[in-house]
């Protein structure tokens, strides 16, 4: 999100025009005879814009605490409803899901015509029904992620050889960077079986910042969103940065079906992957048409969602147990006792490691992939803990804060994974103090293929090497300092020193 200090600046050029628009656009509010939550009192024009600064995750939890755990603020010209607790949160992903499953959609994913064909993005219609089973069907199921373990076992190798030379060159790893090749090209070997990337190359690099590109640039505070009347303007440039990313990603995607559709032309054997199976019913039962658009739409959400929030969750849980040795030691120890270390790390595995299951919800816990969950928007008039929400109000939840909420957890500052040991809790949308990933009828449709790439990767890094930072520096001086965008980043990516475990 841009910084205040930006975000005064520009508001400074417009607010002058935005006056006289004011008039000129005036009508009764939305808002009006309804009772909506409370929250700080909103300024002329700007509202409560100020309020958000560059770490809105956390100054909306502060805010929270201060008026209530619904609340509403007013950006700009829009009316948002901000949810900071497990049992609000369930007002919204259960008791009125149907009404509030609608997305709004930031300008900077209305680029290139994404947002009309995807599946993050379209309301819940037949389309994103359509698209939700073709992906679950193909991609998610247990079967299908079954049939391609061994692929997943594959990549996890290649990483572990990538740390392995890194290590004897006395290079640090960037754990965050090379995560997310690791994920990327398993994605890319399921869609298209091709590498899209070498872990060895800039490319990779190149890919993570396209990706990154487009989660900052639609979580930037976004004049255009606030004051409807500034879209076309564009006045701090994210929707030309936004067509520029997703413009390089089509790019990749039109090079991928262009070699495809030759290969069919030629009488190429098929080779029954993702794309394959597209093309193969590029109009569904229901009129639905894979063109062209809706492919490139289609992938832009798998390979961003996919890899970057897979990759950010192993970055993440490498940096809090960098930071917590003894908790590093205890992971390690139940790896080696386990499982050993003269084997590689199975799939299997994972359900006998329970310290290492703790370990990832509890990363989960405290660095959810997406700080505040998509918004949503109310498609009518809802009541919410007693409070009336109108029409065409956004609604998000700050997922974040939800995680750190001390009526839901002990000491949720701290890092425990002991906290899950003895616990029932999951992160798979049932229990509502630990939705990283969602809930209800918009839960994360790629969340299974998450859970067993995330743990695969962890476990296999732990057993393979044990890990220091680089020298001179402390535990406790790693910098966790976050980076907001529509998912939470590392300010300053981890790197780490890789010493291959000696028993191996």
């Amino acid at each position: 999100m841009e910084s205040s200090l930006w975000l005064l600046l520009s508001l400074g050029v417009s607010v002058l025009s935005l006056l006289l628009l004011s008039r000129a656009a005036k009508r009764s509010s939305k808002s009006a005879g309804h009772q909506l939550p409370p929250g700080p009192t909103p300024l002329p024009v700007v509202g409560n814009l100020f309020e958000l600064g560059d770490k809105p995750h956390r100054s909306l939890a502060r805010l929270a605490k201060l008026y209530s755990p619904v609340m509403t603020l007013r950006l700009g010209q829009v009316t948002t409803v901000f949810v900071s607790s497990p049992e609000m949160a369930g007002e919204i992903l259960q008791k009125n899901d149907a009404v509030l499953s609608s997305r709004w959609i930031p300008e900077a994913v209305r680029v290139l015509a994404h947002s009309e064909a995807s599946m993050v993005w379209l309301p819940p219609c037949q389309r994103w029904r359509n698209l939700r089973r073709i992906c679950k069907t193909q991609l998610f199921t247990a079967q299908r992620l079954d049939s391609y373990q061994s692929l997943r076992r594959e990549k996890v190798q290649e990483l572990m050889q990538y740390i392995s030379d890194s290590t004897s060159k006395g290079l640090l790893v960037h754990v965050g960077r090379v995560a997310f090749s690791t994920t990327l090209n398993l994605i890319s070997r399921t869609v298209f079986s091709v590498d899209l990337v070498d872990l060895y190359a800039e490319s990779a690099q190149e890919f993570k910042q396209v990706v990154e590109g487009i989660t900052e640039e639609a979580g930037r505070a976004n004049l255009s969103d606030y004051f409807p009347l500034l879209a076309k303007l564009d006045p701090q440039g994210i929707r030309r940065r936004s067509t520029k990313y997703f413009k390089r990603l089509h790019d990749i995607f039109d090079e991928q079906i262009d070699r495809r559709l030759h290969r069919e032309r030629d009488g190429t054997t098929a080779r029954n992957d993702f794309l394959d199976e597209l093309l193969e019913h590029q109009v569904q039962g229901d009129g639905t048409k894979f063109d062209r658009q809706a492919l490139k739409s289609l992938f832009s959400d798998i390979f961003v969602a996919g890899s970057d929030t897979s990759s950010r969750t192993v970055e993440w849980a490498m940096a809090e147990l960098l930071r917590n040795p003894r908790t590093m030691a205890k992971v390690r120890e139940e790896i080696g006792r386990v499982i050993g270390f003269a084997r590689a790390v199975e799939e299997a595995d994972i359900g006998s490691l329970p310290y290492l299951q703790a370990t990832v919800k509890e990363t989960l816990r405290l660095h959810p992939p997406a700080p505040l969950l998509l918004p949503r928007l109310a498609e009518a008039t809802v009541e919410l803990h007693g409070y009336e929400i109108p029409e065409g109000t956004r609604v998000l939840i700050n997922v974040w804060a939800i995680g750190r909420d001390s009526s839901a957890w002990t000491e949720p500052e701290e890092f425990l994974p002991e906290r899950f040991l003895n616990s029932e809790v999951d992160f798979r949308g049932r229990d509502l103090e630990l939705i990283p990933f969602g809930a209800g009828r918009r839960i994360c449709p790629g969340l299974p293929l998450a859970y067993r790439m995330v743990h695969l990767m962890l476990a296999s890094m732990l057993q393979r090497f044990e890990w220091r930072l680089p020298e001179g520096v402390e535990p406790g001086d790693l910098d966790m300092e976050e980076k907001f965008g529509l998912t939470l980043i590392m300010a300053s990516p981890l790197k780490a020193m890789a010493v291959p475990t000696k028993c191996c």
